[in-house]
């Protein structure tokens, strides 16, 4: 039987999760990703304002090491925002004891959070169950699933991602096998504005080596086209967070510019954005928005957040009414350059719009089938210069208010 551990799976990384108490389903909630040595690291986090005390400790922990990373704890179920003092407290002593049980230092734990906004968590039951958690972790699939497993909130489903090839790091040497796996969870509060540049957590593991700076690169570009790219409902969340490390297990060293690396980890990060809008609360629909012809690619990422985000067209595509009326409303107010007269759009294959007015072989239809669809496209030209963008959302459904009409409650 074949291992898929030593397929996927990066070197240098240990993984588990285990209950702590957090979550009232009695499901998983507290989950470790360990590194056998500091592992390199880079992060982006969210643009909200209003932050969660992890994310404050994260970015004080990363630039007091350099970017290195040996410990990533992760509970699920107390989002441990808008917690105050008690919050930053309650995050600096998960990462004590973490320190203590891994025998590494504080500044090289890496804390993250999910769930309800408001509540002070409870670190002292994450401290008692690292020793037994600590004891169990492993570098098999199903340790890796664990982690999966362990930090859904609102998720209906686990989402992860791999990747794997070879690269000759000098000219003429041997070809070095470089993995990287990915898990996250995200599924509502879904509108990641993460910079530089449901809480969607993200962590990113790779085997290759690779220097902090130098990851950090590579990390903002494959953001850029990915996690940047989707919505569900358009709120940014308070805890939002990118996390990718290298362990350097496999020996094989990357620089700046490497296509294979920045093809890999897009690939990756793709792959869990997509998961994330096809978990999206309540959908039933996933859209794909193709913005084409548009001034610039900046642009393009306008009219397609406004698309995206306004809920007559998210209605729309929940009763699979093909009313493009609503998109053009969307695209005028998208503060994109535009002409008005010279916007085409199709419905998959289907002509929809030509230059402005309504396609003569407009088929409302067969229109209304292809919206019927659970999955679709929309394609719209701009006919501005050069820019585009591919964007995912969703609709808007009743389920999504329920979940979230009595999600405290």
């Amino acid at each position: 039987m074949i291992d898929v551990s030593q397929l996927f799976l990066p070197r240098g990384f240990r993984f588990g999760a285990t209950t702590a108490g957090l979550k009232q389903s009695g499901r998983t909630d507290f989950a470790l990703i360990v590194a056998d040595a500091p592992a390199s690291a880079a992060a982006v986090f969210t643009a909200n304002r209003v932050t969660a005390a992890p994310l404050a400790i994260d970015k004080e922990n990363l630039r007091a090491t350099g970017g290195r990373v040996r410990v990533v704890a992760i509970n699920a179920g107390n989002a441990n925002c808008a917690a105050g003092r008690a919050g930053l407290d309650a995050a600096r002593a998960t990462c004590r004891a973490a320190a203590e049980t891994f025998a590494c230092k504080p500044e090289e734990v890496f804390p993250s959070s999910t769930g309800v906004i408001g509540v002070p968590l409870p670190a002292e039951k994450l401290v008692a169950a690292l020793p037994a958690l600590a004891e169990s972790l492993g570098s098999e699939i199903d340790h890796f699933q664990q982690v999966a497993q362990a930090i859904l909130t609102t998720d209906t489903v686990e989402k992860t991602a791999f990747a794997r090839f070879e690269v000759s790091c000098e000219p003429g040497s041997a070809k070095q096998e470089i993995r990287i796996a990915g898990v996250c969870k995200g599924s509502g509060m879904i509108h990641p504005q993460l910079v530089p540049h449901a809480t969607m957590l993200v962590y990113i593991m790779t085997d290759a080596l690779v220097e902090p700076d130098v990851l950090n690169r590579y990390l903002l570009d494959a953001v850029e086209t990915s996690f940047n790219r989707i919505s569900v409902d358009g709120d940014t969340s308070t805890n939002d967070t990118v996390l990718v490390m290298a362990s350097g297990a496999s020996g094989a060293r990357l620089d700046d510019g490497n296509a294979d690396f920045a093809d890999a980890l897009r690939h990756v990060c793709t792959s869990l954005a997509r998961q994330v809008v096809a978990d999206g609360e309540g959908l039933s629909h996933l859209v794909e928005l193709r913005i084409n012809g548009a001034a610039s690619n900046d642009d393009a990422v306008r009219v397609a957040r406004s698309i995206a985000h306004s809920p007559l067209v998210k209605t729309a595509w929940a009763g699979c009414d093909p009313n493009w009326g609503r998109l053009m409303a969307a695209i005028g107010y998208s503060g994109a350059q535009i002409d008005p007269g010279r916007i085409d759009i199709w419905f998959g294959e289907l002509p929809v719009c030509r230059e402005g007015g309504r396609a003569p072989e407009f088929d409302k239809t067969a229109a209304h089938a292809y919206f019927s669809q659970p999955e679709f496209a929309i394609t719209i030209e701009l006919h501005q210069g050069n820019g585009f963008c591919k964007f995912w959302t969703t609709d808007l459904t009743h389920e999504y208010i329920r979940i979230n009409a009595d999600y405290t409650t």
